[in-house]
């Protein structure tokens, strides 16, 4: 197997306003679920999935109210500082929005459109091709990101019949695969036919299925050298979603297969849409492939844990990370590799505290009501008392503003 990264740098590189798909680092996707049409609304989950870290943010354009929203929308996200890439999801009618809002084209970072839906019958080519001459003559990118939920029939007909005339035909499942690749690769060199670079291509085959995503993806990984984009569809609620996702996502990472990644999450009610933000992070984080925040290790706990206040403070920890990220990350590069941990008792808490960059052992049951702190494998104080969480995290603050300095400002 070839080294991941380098196999990546190898691939087409695909500019997607301050993104570069392909060259080498996988970009963290996301996608609002407002109606478009409400443009505050939707700028403001888009700033909040910016904030959270996603680096690519996909809108549904569905209607002409939606199309008529998006310039407002991204010209909200410039005024206030963020300018996230944005991606335009085009289903049934793209090409009708496309032409009618030409500022809508204008503004949106690159097109996403799938070949099962772009049109029917003898209207699909055209409504194709007018799609992909629109984002030819604005030098737009384009995802041809093929569904299995959204298949075209007449290509998975025509090649289960001729499956079927086999001596030895293959299973439905190989079948619904190839088609899918079948239908993106072919979409792709339509694209190209029409004047589309291949430097504005990117190709998506998304079912639900764990291992018939891992199978298509090595698939595509071997007949194309297009930037490959990352999903398990409908993944699911919860740690549903979470697991499928990265028991798919993460064997593909590890071959070197990806150059963007969304975890579709279904949000629980009231939970935020950020959460699959964060999920792709700490995915690609726990690989190595990336770093995006400080990693906090805390221990599960066990009898000999006074479970409550380590998990406490364990969760204020992870929570004043991801707090103060979107001014670390401007103000203090590298604080993204920082390690943090917060264990429960001195079994494997001191061992464990040295190895980080910042680590507290808390008191287990029966221990001695004092908590060491350990910087840089070096123990530098014991707390106590009733304000240990507030004192450890101004640790961490102080840390992250000595060791990794301000940023340097341009003269």
């Amino acid at each position: 197997m070839k080294h991941a990264v380098k196999e990546r740098t190898q691939r087409l590189v695909v500019p997607v306003g301050s993104v570069l798909l392909g060259a080498g680092d996988v970009v963290v996707q996301s996608m609002t679920n407002t109606d478009t049409a409400d443009a505050q609304a939707t700028f403001q989950q888009v700033h909040e999935l910016w904030q959270a870290g996603s680096e690519l943010v996909r809108i549904t354009v569905n209607n002409e109210a939606a199309a008529e929203a998006v310039p407002e929308i991204i010209d909200r996200l410039g005024a206030a500082g963020c300018q996230v890439p944005v991606v335009g999801d085009f289903h049934y009618n793209g090409h009708e929005l496309l032409r009618k809002y030409p500022k809508t084209a204008e503004k949106l970072a690159k097109f996403r459109i799938n070949p099962g839906n772009v049109g029917f019958g003898r209207n699909k080519d055209k409504q194709f091709a007018e799609i992909i001459t629109i984002a030819k003559d604005l030098e737009k990118p384009v995802r041809i990101g093929a569904n299995w939920g959204s298949l075209d029939q007449k290509i998975l007909a025509q090649m289960m019949d001729e499956n079927a005339r086999r001596e030895v035909p293959q299973s439905a499942e190989v079948i619904m695969q190839e088609a899918l690749i079948h239908s993106a690769l072919d979409s792709a060199g339509q694209a190209l036919d029409l004047g589309l670079s291949e430097n504005q291509i990117v190709i998506s085959c998304k079912v639900s299925n764990v291992q018939s995503l891992i199978a298509i993806y090595r698939k595509l990984h071997q007949r194309c050298d297009f930037p490959l984009h990352l999903g398990l569809t409908e993944a699911g609620m919860g740690s549903k979603g979470i697991v499928a996702s990265t028991a798919a996502l993460a064997v593909l990472l590890q071959e070197g297969i990806g150059d963007t990644i969304r975890i579709s999450l279904t949000p629980e009610p009231g939970q935020s849409r950020t959460e699959e933000v964060v999920v792709a992070q700490e995915l690609l984080q726990s690989l190595g492939v990336r770093a995006f925040a400080p990693m906090v290790t805390a221990c599960p706990g066990c009898g000999r844990t006074t479970s409550q206040f380590f998990q406490e403070l364990a969760q204020k920890t992870t929570h004043y990370i991801r707090q103060h990220m979107p001014t670390w990350r401007v103000q203090h590069p590298g604080v993204e590799n920082l390690s943090v941990a917060v264990m429960g008792c001195i079994v494997n808490g001191p061992g464990e505290s040295r190895h980080a960059d910042i680590g507290i052992s808390l008191p287990g049951t029966g221990e001695s009501p004092a908590a060491p702190v350990f910087i840089d494998g070096k123990k530098v104080t014991t707390l106590r008392g009733d304000n240990i969480s507030d004192e450890f995290l101004d640790i961490i603050g102080q840390y992250v503003q000595t060791r990794y300095g301000r940023a340097k400002t341009p003269s």
